[in-house]
């Protein structure tokens, strides 16, 4: 393929040829071969192809066919019973799934509350946490679970289950007995806005996963690259052509942290197998505590900490000091800021998704959807990380906004090492990339409405209009 036309940089035209999966040349003297393909960029913006740094595939190809339970979808509880009851009332009679609940829609709803508005279908829906399912009693039926004491993991108030189960994803797996999803439509999606790589963050993924995605590669259904996050089951480090594994996912709960030994010995675990290690930490006391734990064990080269959603000035030098990477969800600013700005405490909004103070700090911070728990959508992030605008164009924390540069190396990092500089377009380097539809003059005052004419992916085109 010969690409003409393209700007890898403001008021420069040239061309780009593509052959055998690299970048053969980049010339504005190229012209078209006999039988090449030829794509006009006609002075649009060319970038390296975007990294998604955390995202959950499975989950967002599974989220595809299910309802949505939460903002901005839906916001109260009315719209809620319509739209479960709705889909509840179509032909078939098997597992109703919702996802993206959040409490603003209806407040903490349990078993009780689903039977009223959907009672005859199995009911299961995710909250937009991730870390909880909520199951009306057709769904208790039909998983097995009864209104005595159990040696399930479902809250119970006084011996009945209440339906709300947290973090038991490998339980409920094992239990529904599922197939994992086709990622086919998933990853057309993500190639459409010119990502070429992700991250798979899944804390329970193991070989079972990493075969799956395997076989969707193979399949010519999954087009992207993954790095597969997951569980010691992935221990030791191995790769298939386009998939590796990546770091041990860490997923920490504030009401409930491990035992800081054998938080450390986890970490020591994972780095002699050869991998890094990634902690969720939202909350301050998790992000103390997953740095404390990570300088105990001794800082491996790519160790990182997923969200550091809260983080003070002392704890952003606690993460310089220990040199961990952060990758952060600005998204979420827009998404959920007016949500934030009603339930967090004033003194903390400042601390809300820190990006330019861990920046100014020598943190490199990269940066990744959080899908289906946030929007897929990495032009939405970037103009998040530009303006910290909510929905209703409320700024939250202004001197964190990002510059355009470091915009950029949110997700044109690389994927072992997010935050870092952003993978270059040069000859002899991987052809991944995207022709954007617009040029650089102007890019940066609406990312937001970023389309992608073109994708290539090692080579190959994966998205074109």
């Amino acid at each position: 393929m010969l690409i003409t036309g393209a700007s890898l940089s403001p008021g420069v035209r040239t061309a780009i040829r593509i052959d055998g999966g690299r970048i053969a040349c980049i010339s504005p003297g190229l012209r078209p071969l006999r039988g090449e393909d030829v794509f006009d960029a006609a002075g649009a913006a060319v970038l390296p192809g975007l990294h998604d740094h955390h995202l959950h595939l499975l989950a967002y190809a599974a989220a595809l066919d299910s309802v949505p339970c939460g903002p901005p979808q839906v916001t109260d509880a009315a719209a809620l019973a319509q739209a479960l009851g709705t889909r509840a009332a179509r032909a078939g009679g098997g597992w109703l799934r919702g996802v993206g609940y959040h409490e603003s829609v209806a407040g903490e709803i349990d078993r009780w509350w689903l039977d009223r508005v959907a009672p005859e279908r199995p009911l299961r829906i995710q909250h937009r946490s991730g870390q909880l399912w909520i199951f009306n009693s057709a769904g208790l039926r039909s998983l097995g679970v009864g209104d005595g004491a159990g040696d399930d993991p479902f809250e119970r108030h006084g011996g009945t289950p209440s339906g709300r189960l947290y973090g038991a994803d490998a339980w409920l797996r094992a239990r529904l007995g599922t197939r994992m999803p086709a990622l086919g439509e998933a990853s057309l999606r993500l190639a459409r806005l010119g990502i070429t790589g992700v991250t798979d963050a899944g804390p329970d993924n193991g070989a079972g996963e990493f075969r799956h995605f395997a076989r969707e590669r193979a399949g010519g259904r999954l087009l992207q690259d993954v790095l597969v996050m997951g569980s010691a089951g992935l221990d030791p480090a191995w790769s298939r052509p386009g998939l590796a594994v990546g770091a041990t996912k860490i997923h920490l709960r504030e009401s409930a942290l491990p035992d800081f030994g054998a938080m450390r010995e986890r970490i020591v675990q994972s780095h002699a197998a050869g991998r890094a290690v990634a902690v969720h930490c939202v909350t301050q006391a998790e992000l103390v505590f997953a740095v404390g734990a990570l300088q105990a064990a001794g800082v491996r080269r790519g160790d990182r900490l997923e969200h550091a959603s809260l983080a003070s000035p002392e704890a952003v030098a606690l993460v310089r000091e220990a040199g961990l990477h952060v990758v952060t969800q600005p998204h979420f600013l827009f998404e959920r800021g007016d949500a934030y700005l009603s339930a967090v405490p004033t003194q903390d909004i400042a601390h809300l998704y820190r990006a330019r103070s861990f920046v100014i700090a020598g943190v490199p911070l990269g940066a990744g959807s959080d899908a289906p728990y946030g929007d897929i959508d990495p032009w939405r992030a970037m103009d998040a990380a530009l303006r910290r605008t909510s929905r209703a164009g409320r700024v939250l924390g202004a001197d964190e906004a990002l510059d355009p540069a470091a915009v950029l190396r949110l997700y044109g990092s690389h994927p072992l090492h997010p935050g870092g500089p952003c993978r270059s377009l040069a000859a002899g380097a991987v052809a991944d990339l995207c022709v954007l539809d617009r040029p650089w003059e102007g890019l940066f005052e609406d990312l937001a409405a970023v389309r992608v004419r073109l994708t290539v992916g090692c080579g190959r085109v994966l998205h074109a209009v």
